[in-house]
């Protein structure tokens, strides 16, 4: 290699940008401290904070941190408020973070350029358990290792912990009005209409804490399959391969490949991901009809 050129792996230096942090939460008083403890680390140029309406202490957490700019909403939704938040943003870049993300001192740096160095419009991180607690958020950690922590272009991406272009919001918006559950789905899946609009994963992995237990899954997957139902029902054309994909991708083709690839644990996870998902939107619609 010749003095002064750069291995062929890294990407060209670009001049840091202006970041702003949104952070949506609702009763998160037990988890929100941490996370923002770790958001306030990485020096953001700003930090807005939408409280969808908490009853516990919360907002008295987030006003006690200096410079936080704080909304409160009423009679809002996480869909809603996620779109509140980055209408309120003052930098071009964004970072969407939650409250049980934990980040290290140079996480949005980093994810910062992965963008760069990918061209993203949004680039989402991948994902490290920040405390293991017991086998489902073990086996969830595996089902990362299989599906999220790939760097490169991908047909979805999640909305945190994830940094947004301003611009992509010119194209489609988180709107309730779509899906009044979760409007990650539909939202995407509006974005990928447009070719000059591109995301994927970088090679920044997040730490995410978790409280969860068996319960608190199949709690959290039915919701998922709340918000399938809303972006069928919207978008009938995507129903078969929604089906598919909880019926016979999660639990037949992921836990194969999981079971080849030594992620043991992945595979109940899996398949519990799909019966339970699957379950919610079957509930959307019997309740819909």
């Amino acid at each position: 290699m010749k003095p002064g050129m750069q291995p062929e792996t890294m990407a060209p230096a670009e001049a840091k940008f202006k970041l702003s942090v949104v952070v949506c939460v609702r009763n998160e008083e037990s988890r929100l401290r941490a996370c923002l403890e770790t958001v306030f680390q990485n020096h953001p140029d700003e930090v807005i904070l939408v409280d969808g309406n908490s009853s516990d202490g919360t907002v008295a957490i987030a006003r006690s941190f200096p410079g936080i700019q704080i909304i409160e909403t009423r009679k809002s939704n996480l869909t809603r408020d996620r779109q509140i938040g980055i209408d309120a943003a003052k930098n071009e870049h964004i970072a969407m973070i939650d409250a049980d993300h934990r980040l290290l001192p140079d996480d949005l740096e980093s994810l910062s350029r992965d963008m760069q160095e990918f061209g993203f419009d949004i680039v989402q991180s991948g994902l490290l358990s920040f405390e293991n607690h017991g086998f489902w958020d073990a086996a969830e950690e595996e089902t990362w290792k299989m599906n999220q922590n790939i760097p490169g272009p991908r047909s979805m991406v999640g909305t945190a912990p994830a940094i947004f272009r301003k611009r992509v919001f010119n194209f489609a918006r988180f709107s309730d009005e779509v899906t009044k559950t979760i409007d990650d789905t539909d939202f995407i899946y509006r974005l990928s209409k447009f070719p000059e609009i591109k995301f994927g994963i970088g090679r920044t992995n997040i730490r995410q804490y978790h409280f969860a237990d068996f319960r608190t899954y199949v709690k959290k997957f039915q919701w998922y399959g709340k918000g399938d139902g809303e972006f069928c029902r919207k978008n009938p054309n995507r129903m078969p391969s929604m089906v598919y994909h909880l019926v016979i991708r999660y639990p037949f083709v992921y836990s194969f490949r999981a079971l080849t690839k030594g992620y043991f644990r992945a595979a109940p996870f899996f398949v519990l991901q799909g019966a339970m998902r699957f379950t919610g939107l079957v509930r959307y619609f019997l309740k819909a009809i």
